[in-house]
């Protein structure tokens, strides 16, 4: 296959750990010239912060060819939480708009800066990070599953505007990853995460960005507003 993305210019947002770091690396695997976009340096809730970011990478290197979405925060809890007849606890308006602002904002402001670069150089790829709770919900993530199914919104509506500018729109939707942080947590918690899942196991964050790579790449050439499940089989039940 002609992945053909040897001195692509790519840009990956929370870059420096995780499913993040892993793509950065695959990216770079295939010859791609990659920008990190990522904490202390841009922050993608900022949107001054975004546009010189992307200034900067277009004058480094001469144009943006992929940008992939991958910055994500969690912090979870219940909409409500009842216990002995009252409200024992509630997600508090800071909670909610943290997320909101780095999973579902960040993405807008980045594609927004990023996108009239690749207009004017004719062809780009924009990939986005949605999640398995975007399409099904999940307990204790009113926050996060909200933006994730976000996410799939802004994915079908920009490739309707886009695709005329050669501009192709994806999304990535990952189940049970074994990123640092779920490896930290307690084992009784990690099978239950795999025992859901039809493999029986978790993903690597490497299952993830080879993903992203190939919906990048002119394999996919014809892959347009898609919302691509990376997930073992989880569904609904299991």
């Amino acid at each position: 296959m002609n992945l053909n993305l040897e001195d692509k210019v790519v840009v990956v947002t929370g870059g420096a750990a995780g499913i993040g770091k892993a793509t950065v690396a695959a990216f770079e695997n295939e010859g791609a010239r990659v920008v990190v976009w990522d904490l202390p340096d841009v922050n993608v809730t900022q949107a001054e912060a975004v546009n010189a970011a992307a200034e900067k990478a277009v004058a480094e290197h001469g144009r943006i060819d992929v940008l992939v979405n991958n910055a994500g925060i969690v912090r979870d809890s219940q909409l409500v939480k009842w216990k002995d007849g009252q409200v024992a606890s509630m997600m508090d308006d800071d909670t909610f708009d943290a997320v909101v602002s780095v999973n579902l904002k960040g993405v807008f402001l980045c594609t927004r800066a990023v996108v009239p670069h690749m207009i004017r150089n004719g062809s780009g790829v924009v990939l986005n990070a949605s999640s398995i709770v975007g399409l099904y919900g999940n307990f204790g993530q009113t926050n996060y599953a909200a933006t994730k199914a976000g996410v799939i919104s802004f994915t079908k509506t920009w490739a309707r505007e886009l695709g005329k500018y050669k501009i192709r729109v994806n999304c990535v939707a990952p189940g049970f990853i074994s990123t640092e942080m779920v490896k930290a947590m307690p084992q009784k918690v990690l099978d239950s995460m795999a025992g859901r899942t039809p493999l029986g196991i978790l993903g690597e964050p490497e299952d993830i960005a080879n993903a992203y790579v190939w919906l990048a790449s002119d394999t996919a050439k014809f892959v347009h507003g898609a919302v691509l499940s990376v997930d073992g089989g989880l569904v609904m039940g299991t």
